[in-house]
């Protein structure tokens, strides 16, 4: 009979081939044509033996029915939707025989996932499922770890079995996306393989003779290896070696093991082969429950050749054993309530630094230590509760554990509600309880630091450890910490409401009454605990103290709208406090009030110290105005200056504590220091502010902190910050000398992809320091001339004190960093050397990451190695 065909000018409609297939391609034909079963019929029953039912919809311009060859056609913009699966061709052909499907010419296949499969020519299953393709091209959208992302597969034949696995022969693999302008280029980066299987039931993807491109140049090649899938977020395997090179470890490869036991815990073993110090073991354990989550890691090392490490107390000794342990934890005990802990503990100082071990609890910069805390948290609508546990080890070799404190525990209390009728306005109620133990005293010597309780000598260099005083007297030393117990509970309950009147002005009176009680059990025996009888009487046993006070406080704006020029905003401030006199000043320990700042920030708080262990008291008036402009464009200006003013009573500033706190701070003398705030923004990205305190009598500069931050893209693509600071001397604090120093930092963004960073810290008093150091070198040579006098070298007043510069790479499917790091190791009092590190980091995005970093100083007595380390 030939062939039979139908046109059409109109495509029709799937959900009406859905309902009636057969009625709508077999109008209009011939009886013996309308015997025959059409395409969809013909299709729909060899589907129906799937267990799923699904139904075939085929549309297209044309239907071509051959007889002959017991095939089916559709030609012209075909699209076959077989359940959620989706083919689009130029033409496409059925054979009613092997029920296999053949399409041709810009064919299109999508898949339930979403994953679009294009070839010039395709021959599949009446199910999509199984088939071959020719020319295929693959792109699939994922979303790993909530980012979106797009992978491609690339080859010349594939062949899919069962819609599960995807056989690519001569196969390419990449995230890039391609060359806009230029399409034929290679990506980026590719992964070429004479086989690449992609199994969706397994979620992974095997490479057979497999080579790495990056620029369409090979830079490794694999025999056989395989990935996860890259919407797989978990998977048991090997992850990323690394490797460790340094005449302390000797040669080394650490090779994590990654184990998913389950999709709530999971464990990863991380063995570091060296040739010097044999294996350091590492392992972490994770695991997630319902209310919250726990971490454990643990590590340590036999060390074969211990004595590399320098002897105490400059470094671990010979110590075989070395380790850390490692935990943290969160869990929601309920809406409102959460407990947790982040704990370490080491089996010596210098262990984690040695071994190259991070955590987040430790601090790296300028003083290193581990903190180690426990916590329980509830928080209310306008309540808190914070309990928490804190245990300090010091990192640096000149930490001296006995004088780290033990706090256990911290308690704060807050709660504000509605004040009662009549008084209105706001109640709050605050508590804190803290109980600290500590075994040695700290002791500091003022105006600086000439004496050591240890000064041991390597190489013949003298490093001085645990500073201490020369003379245990008043004005010449100060406590920082009190060996021994103190134990403190303060209660504050406040009252405060504002008030407007009809001219404008803003009155809010308030009221509070502090109570402190201490329990203080000094220990004054062993160390130089006894020195402490010279300096105070401390108030032993149990004493306490009671603060109430009145005040008031008053505003009045005055506001002027010009217009264009903007709203403009006079406002005078003024503050009086009415409380009696601070009792018990430099006869109890203060441990959390020793960072006194005066400025703008604390020139209106009731209380201007920043702990409970010291109350300020006295008759008090603070004094100052405000001047405000807003305008229509987004400009902004704030300035403020004003000062404090001890009106009667005893000044709690003017008389020094144990550690000396509120000496030299701006507040000691009757009328304080002048304080002022200057801050502009002409538009939301760009803000600079001003902070200065000058002198009550003369109007010098005491205190000046400035900056700019500004954001300027879309007008230029570049991020950065300058700041500058400067601080007067506060001998009475063991600062002789001024402090002073610039900050600053950039990103600029070259193109889209490319950009450079860096930041830099400069310290413009380091030569003061040097100075320092040479006098107090050259007084002991004086006293004991013994060996060569000492040489002064004169400091470099812009001293590069760390510094950060990089650039890279970054776009959609790939991310590449250089960087160089130098910042300061302290050696000895006022001397410093260089840790410089330079970090090469390269992220093939769905394929893994490397990061390789090479240490380029020699090791110092502080990392207690006595040799030099390249790692």
């Amino acid at each position: 009979m030939g062939r039979v065909v139908r046109r059409s000018a109109l495509r029709v409609a799937s959900p009406v081939l859905a309902t009636l297939p057969a009625l709508a391609l077999a109008a209009g034909l011939p009886d013996a044509a309308r015997a025959q079963p059409t395409l969809n019929d013909r299709i729909n029953a060899g589907a129906s033996k799937s267990a799923n039912q699904q139904r075939l919809l085929v549309e297209a311009q044309e239907l071509v029915y051959d007889n002959d060859r017991n095939t089916v056609s559709a030609v012209g913009n075909a699209e076959l939707h077989y359940g959620a699966r989706t083919l689009l061709a130029d033409r496409v052909r059925y054979d009613r025989d092997s029920g296999r499907v053949f399409a041709e010419g810009n064919v299109r296949l999508t898949d339930e996932t979403g994953a679009i499969v294009t070839g010039d020519r395709m021959e599949l299953t009446d199910d999509f499922r199984n088939g071959f393709i020719d020319s295929l091209r693959l792109q699939q959208t994922i979303s790993p770890r909530g980012r979106v992302a797009r992978v491609r597969f690339s080859a010349p034949r594939a062949e899919r079995v069962d819609g599960e696995t995807t056989t690519f022969e001569r196969g390419t693999y990449t995230a890039c996306e391609p060359c806009k302008d230029h399409p034929e280029r290679p990506p980026l980066w590719q992964v070429k393989a004479a086989r690449i299987i992609h199994n969706n039931q397994e979620r992974r993807i095997y490479y057979e003779d497999a080579s790495i491109e990056i620029g369409g140049i090979p830079v490794a090649y694999l025999p056989y290896f395989y990935t996860s899938d890259p919407t797989v977020r978990r998977e048991t395997g090997f992850l990323t070696p690394h490797f460790v090179n340094s005449s302390v470890f000797g040669y080394g490869i650490g090779t994590p093991f990654f184990w998913n036991i389950a999709p709530d815990y999971d464990l990863t073993v991380t063995p570091t082969f060296s040739t010097k110090q044999g294996v350091l073991g590492q392992l972490e354990w994770r695991q997630r429950l319902a209310n919250g989550f726990y971490n454990l890691r643990l590590s340590g090392i036999f060390q074969s050749t211990p004595s590399v490490f320098l002897a105490s107390p400059l470094g671990p000794g010979d110590r075989e054993f070395r380790g850390s342990i490692e935990s943290a934890g969160q869990f929601y005990l309920s809406p409102q309530w959460r407990a947790g802990w982040d704990v370490v503990g080491v089996t010596d100082k210098w262990f984690l630094d040695n071994y190259r071990i991070r955590n987040q609890a430790i601090s790296t910069d300028y003083f290193r230590e581990a903190v180690s805390t426990a916590y329980l948290i509830g928080q209310g609508d306008r309540s808190w509760f914070e309990a928490r546990a804190y245990y300090f080890k010091g990192l640096s070799t000149y930490d001296w554990q006995k004088q780290q404190p033990i706090v256990a525990p911290v308690i704060d209390y807050d709660k504000r509600v509605n004040g009662p009728d009549p008084l209105g306005g706001e109640v709050r109620v605050q508590m804190n309880f803290q109980n600290l133990t500590r075994d040695a005293t700290q002791y500091q010597e003022v105006p600086r630091t000439r004496s050591y309780l240890l000064s041991p000598s390597l190489y013949g260099i003298s490093y001085p450890l645990y500073p201490t005083c020369t003379v245990f007297e008043r004005g010449q030393c100060v406590v920082r910490g009190l060996a021994g117990t103190d134990t403190r509970l303060s209660t504050q309950v406040s009252w405060r409401r504002e008030f407007i009147d009809e001219f404008g002005q803003v009155w809010q009176p308030f009221a509070y009454l502090r109570t402190d009680a201490f329990y203080v059990d000094p220990n004054t025996r062993s160390y130089q605990n006894s020195q402490i009888t010279n300096l105070f009487s401390p108030d032993v046993d149990f004493s306490g103290r009671v603060t109430p006070a009145v005040g008031l406080e008053y505003r009045y704006p005055f506001v002027a709208d010009l217009g264009g020029l903007g709203v403009h905003t006079v406002t005078p401030i003024a503050q009086v406090i009415a409380r009696p006199s601070e009792t018990h000043i430099g006869r109890l320990p203060n441990e959390d009030a020793q960072s006194l700042v005066f400025d703008d920030t604390s020139l209106f708080q009731w209380d201007k110290f920043s702990g409970y262990d010291r109350v300020e008291g006295g008759v008090r008036a603070n004094l100052g105005a405000e001047y405000a402009i807003t305008t229509r464009t987004g400009f902004h200006l704030n300035a403020m200056f004003g000062e404090s003013i001890a009106v009667a009573g005893v000044n709690s500033f003017r008389r020094g504590d144990i550690a000396n706190v509120g000496l030299n701070s701006g507040l000691e003398t009757q009328g304080s220091d002048f304080v002022s705030r200057l801050q502009v923004s002409p538009n939301q990205n760009i803000s600079f502010i001003t902070r200065a305190r000058f002198d009550n009598d003369t109007f010098a500069l005491k205190r000046l902190e400035t900056g700019i931050f500004a954001k300027l893209s879309p007008f230029l693509p570049l991020d950065t910050s300058l700041l500058y600071a400067r601080y007067a001397a506060q001998p009475a604090l063991g600062y002789d000398y001024r402090r002073e120093g610039i900050q600053a930092a950039a990103t600029y963004s070259i193109t889209p992809n490319w950009f450079i960073t860096g930041s830099l810290l400069l310290d413009l008093s380091h030569y003061l320091e040097v100075r320092d150091q040479y006098a107090a070198s050259l007084d002991a040579y004086l006293l004991n001339p013994v060996g060569t006098p000492p040489v002064y070298a004169k400091g470099n007043k812009f001293y590069v004190s760390s510094a950060q510069f990089g650039f890279g790479y970054r776009d959609e499917c790939t991310t590449v960093s250089l960087s160089y790091y130098t910042s300061p190791i302290e050696t000895a009092v006022g001397l410093r050397e260089r840790n410089q590190t330079v970090l090469l980091r390269l992220e093939l995005r769905t394929l893994g990451e490397a990061n390789l970093r090479q240490n380029l100083n020699s090791s110092t007595t502080t990392d207690g190695i006595a040799t030099t380390t390249v790692r």
